[in-house]
């Protein structure tokens, strides 16, 4: 309904695609990355790790099965087929839009989603080349531009040249949420520390039976402690871990004060750098559903779902307050850290896997163990 449009994917190199523009007919800018999964694009395109991005799907067709309700949502209020409130990605990159699409659970396609959000998608694209442009000089800054006339190219190069870059932007009053959120009555809870949670984090801790308590990414430790949560969890979320600086200071008091505490994704990058490692940005990131890790306590390896373009800087480690625990099995990135001494874990990949492998679904288990088994902050 939306696509046959004109659509040219721009690079600040100044290198100029050619597609078919679909969605909604717009122009953005912002970092290009890609995503090695094959499926999962309603999760993927709501996860808000992906704010500031135009996202490549490496998967030649996308689309084929739409996309479900948006509004239907599960007994905690939590939207049971999304990662967010909207799509996150500022456009969409694709080698082929299927433009029919047929599933149960269909309420739209892709394709009239994209419209309905204002976001920008472009097909016809050869995204295996794409993919190896970005491995080989790392990602890079794109202007997306989808019109129903003419594109003048030389006017979007010159906006691109002007545009923010990724790596100065700030996110998180964009993604996190702006007051408490509460979902179940537990008496037992968890504070999740919302830097761009996905709701998959908040239904994983639904599931091990305690009341989540989600908080702005800026909150105190005070105002967290007043809760008297059994532990914190601190999301994933777009972005450098080092502008954070609230939040360090945050999970820096909560290893002081040894409350339970778990990161994922950009929270592992957060309480990391409280406890004396590095961060470093990657040449072009892990996102993907296929990525392989060693856990070090049991050599055993683990396929897990990855959105990240910071990371752990692995030297950093030694003179830090942390042990390694997982190691990426093809590039050796740090993966996962376990606190010397304090009830604090931390993993670089995302054990709520949504969508993706449930390998990784025991971390939580472990912050169970924690909370549970381990000093209180009170000891």
């Amino acid at each position: 309904m939306h696509a046959n449009k004109f659509g040219k994917l721009i690079f600040d190199d100044g290198t100029v695609l050619d597609g078919m523009g679909f969605g909604y007919p717009t122009t953005v800018f912002g970092e290009i990355v890609f995503n090695t999964g094959m499926v999962g694009y309603t999760e993927t395109l709501t996860d808000p790790s992906y704010s500031g991005q135009i996202l490549t799907i490496t998967y030649p067709l996308v689309g084929n099965y739409g996309v479900p309700d948006p509004s239907i949502k599960d007994k905690d209020g939590i939207p049971k087929f999304f990662e967010s409130d909207k799509i996150q990605l500022r456009g969409l990159v694709v080698h082929e839009l299927s433009l029919t699409a047929s599933h149960w659970n269909l309420s739209m396609t892709l394709d009239e989603w994209l419209y309905k959000e204002k976001i920008p998608g472009i097909s016809g694209i050869d995204t295996r080349e794409l993919t190896k442009n970005l491995r080989t000089g790392g990602v890079k800054m794109a202007a997306l531009a989808v019109s129903d006339t003419e594109i003048n190219v030389n006017e979007i190069k010159k906006q691109l040249a002007l545009a923010p870059h990724y790596n100065s932007e700030q996110f998180m009053d964009t993604v996190s949420t702006k007051q408490e959120m509460i979902y179940g009555n537990e008496q037992k809870s968890v504070v999740v520390i919302d830097t761009g949670t996905k709701n998959a984090i908040l239904r994983n801790i639904r599931e091990l039976g305690y009341k989540v308590i989600r908080l702005p990414w800026n909150t105190t430790f005070e105002k967290i402690m007043s809760y008297h949560p059994k532990g914190v969890v601190i999301s994933n979320g777009p972005g450098d871990p080092q502008k954070c600086s609230e939040t360090i200071e945050t999970a820096r008091k909560l290893i002081d004060k040894n409350v339970p505490t778990l990161g994922i994704c950009l929270g592992a990058q957060i309480i990391g750098l409280a406890g004396n490692t590095e961060t470093y940005k990657l040449k072009y990131g892990h996102r993907g559903q296929n990525k392989s890790c060693v856990n070090l306590e049991n050599d055993q390896v683990y396929v897990t779902s990855q959105n990240h373009g910071y990371g752990i800087t692995p030297e950093s480690l030694k003179a830090s307050e942390f042990n390694l625990w997982f190691t990426n099995a093809d590039d050796k990135t740090v993966e996962g850290i376990k606190h010397k001494k304090q009830n604090c874990i931390a993993v670089q990949f995302h054990p709520e896997a949504a969508p993706g492998p449930y390998d990784c679904k025991f971390v939580f288990e472990e912050l169970k163990h924690l909370m549970e088994e381990g000093k209180s902050a009170e000891e």
